[in-house]
């Protein structure tokens, strides 16, 4: 084995040139990672559903030195997940990297969930995490040169939640499951699929958990109990887990979750 990367061990994280689809990308997660990838030198493919957020998120990565698309797309549909990976071969030549970041929660408990918004959240966790991996991926197999497929997992795929998760929670041990099974079907490709499965960071959804108001410290106290790292995530908590998953330094590991949730699915 050739040892001229401990010349220079970063280099391992270089993603310099290569092109990355963000789905779901104007959202809290999709956000980051389209920043994250954009500042680490990557081209990126921004896809969501309106055009005047990737429009907003296209400028933010173009300030941080990165050449962008965008497509008013969700992959909601084998004909949308087409157009987005056109997109990019299209202005890049190919595709290097996918993250789906985009996801639905509808909190209900059980007896009062409508199976519709069952249907929902699978359709937005499940089916176009399967759809978008697919479409990516067989460009990918095309190109023959490998590849970084990153889904997003949660802790509640894992554990479950007293507070109406049933939806959510199934949703997520899913789409742990096409993780695993495509970490195997490609395993001999060169694409790596691996997931990133947060618990609780900060984002306009959660900010209300950070507050300093009675409910909030009531909701952290009991919820920190379970975090070993004793506070709740912060974005950049996120972004070096993104990174080295989609650079060389992860080309061993394929079919896994990692877990950016300070010990929370360790205790």
């Amino acid at each position: 084995m050739s040892e001229a990367f401990l010349q220079n061990p970063l280099s391992l994280f270089d993603i310099k040139g290569k092109t990355a689809i963000v789905t779901g990308a104007s959202g809290a997660f999709g956000s980051l990672a389209a920043k994250t990838l954009a500042g680490a030198g990557a081209n990126v493919v921004l896809a969501a559903s309106k055009q005047d957020d990737l429009n907003r998120l296209a400028a933010a990565c173009a300030a941080l030195g990165a050449k962008t698309a965008s497509v008013a797309l969700r992959p909601s549909s084998e004909e949308n997940c087409d157009g987005i990976v056109n997109a990019a071969v299209e202005k890049f030549g190919g595709v290097d990297i996918l993250v789906v970041a985009g996801g639905l929660n509808k909190v209900s408990k059980i007896v009062d969930q409508k199976p519709e918004d069952f249907l929902d959240v699978m359709d937005a966790n499940v089916t176009q995490s399967w759809l978008m991996a697919r479409a990516a991926g067989n460009q990918m197999l095309k190109q023959n040169r490998g590849g970084k497929v990153i889904l997003t997992s949660s802790a509640r795929g894992l554990l479950g939640h007293p507070a109406g998760y049933t939806a959510y929670c199934a949703s997520k041990s899913a789409v742990d499951g096409i993780t695993k099974a495509l970490g195997c079907e490609w395993g001999e490709t060169g694409i790596t699929v691996n997931a990133l499965g947060p618990t609780v960071f900060r984002s306009p959804l959660t900010a209300w958990m950070y507050e300093d108001t009675e409910r909030a410290q009531t909701v952290r106290k009991g919820f920190l109990a379970r975090v070993p790292k004793g506070r709740l995530g912060e974005p950049e908590d996120l972004a070096g887990p993104l990174l080295f998953l989609a650079s060389k330094a992860s080309d061993f590991y394929t079919g896994h979750i990692l877990y950016a949730d300070g010990g929370y699915t360790a205790g």
